[in-house]
């Protein structure tokens, strides 16, 4: 396979992003019952309506790892609206901060880009529980890369 066409889904994936066509989003995490509401420039607001039992910990509250792949769709699907075509994104470094415990229910989740550069993008996200308060916070770096 050529480079050109293998770059070609990801071109077509940033500009379905860019274009906000939420409808067309395919990633294996909507099977989780995550799913986008919302791509603009450089920001990206997702609900995760249900989640599966196995996404539970033993006290009966959301385990922090399937959090932390809610988060990463926030930050992915923000900095992609914010790519060229040629450019890929890639975590460079994550930290979250659990703030409140969440139990199963309706959640949703923000993210935006606070600063691009040529190689880097800074983003910042949050969760929020049924009641509307920040239950967890993350940052994250992105290395942005150019395919020749």
């Amino acid at each position: 396979m050529s480079d050109s066409s293998s770059r070609r889904p990801l071109v077509e994936l940033n500009q379905l992003i860019r274009e906000n066509r939420v409808g067309e989003y395919s990633s294996p995490n909507l099977a989780l019952g995550m799913s986008p509401v919302e791509f603009g420039e450089g920001t990206s607001r997702w609900v995760w309506s249900r989640q599966p039992a196995g996404a539970l910990n033993p006290f009966g509250t959301l385990q922090g790892g399937y959090l932390t792949v809610f988060i990463d769709e926030l930050f992915s699907t923000a900095v992609a609206s914010r790519l060229e075509a040629g450019e890929l994104a890639m975590t460079a470094e994550f930290k979250v901060t659990f703030l409140s415990a969440l139990t199963p229910g309706r959640l949703e989740g923000t993210a935006r880009v606070i600063r691009r550069s040529r190689s880097l993008a800074f983003l910042e996200a949050q969760v929020a529980g049924e009641d509307g308060q920040a239950a967890v916070t993350a940052s994250s770096t992105w290395a942005v890369l150019r395919r020749q």
